[in-house]
């Protein structure tokens, strides 16, 4: 089993992507990245312990490889924005790849300038790289939040912006 973990914005809208494949075993929403030991959600949201939202993957290499986990991760985010993402705003909801091994380093490096280089986005891909952190859990109301408040989630979805920009980068 490996690890994967990706910030996309909320951590919300991170999780039923990746969950429903094979070889994916779990799928946990957290926070890494930042300077205070076991953050709260409502600290991360503020913007100042610099923590991202996360998402977390255990997953098996020989089922579904980390390369298919990148192609999936790009098409949930807006890789061109440094600010939040879509309606959540701010240094929580930045995007990121947090790399456990040096081959993920490189394979999402690869990833990253393949699509640079697709002229998909007229912007510059501002997403980093970086080595992975402590990953903190979030609150167990975080953990599959599509399953819980699936209106909820829906409505919140639809409003931020994220679908409408996946289907037109994504067709």
């Amino acid at each position: 089993m490996e690890k994967a973990t990706f910030a996309g914005g909320c951590f919300w809208c991170m999780v039923k992507p990746f969950v429903e494949w094979d070889g994916i075993h779990k799928v946990t929403s957290g926070y890494m990245g930042g300077h205070i030991e076991n953050p709260t959600y409502e600290q991360v949201k503020k913007g100042d312990t610099g923590h991202l939202e996360v998402v977390q993957i255990e997953f098996d290499p020989s089922i579904f490889p980390y390369d298919k986990l990148l192609e999936i991760y790009w098409m949930q985010i807006d890789p061109t924005d440094d600010g939040g993402q879509f309606h959540d705003r701010g240094e929580s909801y930045k995007t990121a790849i947090f790399v456990h091994s040096e081959e993920q380093r490189v394979l999402a490096e690869q990833s990253k300038e393949q699509l640079s280089l697709s002229g998909r986005f007229k912007k510059p891909i501002v997403t980093p790289i970086l080595e992975a952190k402590t990953f903190y859990e979030a609150e167990e109301y975080h953990q599959d939040f599509y399953k819980k408040d699936p209106d909820y989630y829906k409505e919140d979805r639809e409003k931020s912006g994220r679908d409408e920009f996946i289907s037109s980068h994504w067709k």
